[in-house]
């Protein structure tokens, strides 16, 4: 039993936990491989940390796997992304049920390639009556394209009469969102150093925690997620109050 995993407070833990996994590509250059080298060792990161988010109680947990700007990088790589996305779904199938974990995507999936969006359809639908925690895996995804999407459908709903201007509010508009339903992120992990958002739920984390690490992805273990956690439960969450109206 982890020491750093005793001392979490469970009664105080995020609902839900986003992550961007950073640093594959320069993991692997240390290591003098390629960098879908890195992409493949990043693969036992997200095991290790959905199990770790499970055992814990976290509800939701959405990691960052594929942004619409990761289609500028090399052909090869992309390539070897979706490929590895399709062997990872298929050989966690099983792991994800005996946990009761559901399988969830956000993002323009229907833009993937057609054998990736179909063994991702298959995963959710296989994984659909799990109700211990829900993965979410952020693929072909940008919070400016979310945004806009949602504010397509409006226009549209609008013109439709089916929405009235006058009922837009806060909820409203998240329930155009692709996050409907799944409760903000009280806590947002950006491994690897670097320290900016890149296009990722900026609707959804006006309120979270940010923590960032210099551990790259593919080095990012059980350990690393504790301390993430234990740096959160060390803050105090005002939301715009003052210390003493909490």
């Amino acid at each position: 039993m982890s020491e750093l995993k005793d001392q979490i407070d469970l009664q105080k833990l995020p609902r839900h936990i986003a992550v961007i996994m950073d640093g594959n590509g320069r993991w692997a250059k240390a290591h003098g491989k390629p960098r879908v080298f890195g992409h493949k060792n990043g693969v036992k990161s997200v095991r290790e940390i959905t199990e770790a988010a499970a055992e814990l109680g976290v509800e939701y947990l959405t990691l960052y796997a594929f942004s619409t700007e990761n289609w500028s990088r090399p052909k090869l790589e992309v390539n070897a992304l979706m490929h590895l996305l399709i062997q990872t779904v298929r050989n966690e199938l099983k792991t994800l049920n005996d946990n009761s974990i559901r399988l969830n995507a956000i993002g323009d999936l229907t833009k993937l390639p057609e054998k990736t969006y179909k063994v991702l359809m298959e995963g959710i639908e296989n994984t659909k009556t799990n109700n211990r925690m829900t993965l979410n895996l952020a693929l072909n995804y940008s919070s400016r394209w979310e945004i806009l999407n949602a504010v397509k459908k409006m226009a549209s709903d609008i013109k439709q009469d089916v929405l009235d201007p006058k009922a837009i509010d806060e909820s409203c508009f998240e329930s155009y969102l692709t996050t409907k339903g799944i409760p903000d992120p009280e806590l947002l992990i950006r491994t690897s150093g670097e320290q900016r958002i890149s296009n990722y739920l900026l609707w959804q984390i006006a309120y979270s925690e940010l923590y960032f690490t210099n551990v790259y992805w593919p080095d990012f273990r059980k350990d690393n997620f504790y301390k993430a956690i234990l740096d959160y439960q060390s803050r105090e969450r005002r939301f715009g109050k003052t210390s003493e109206q909490l």
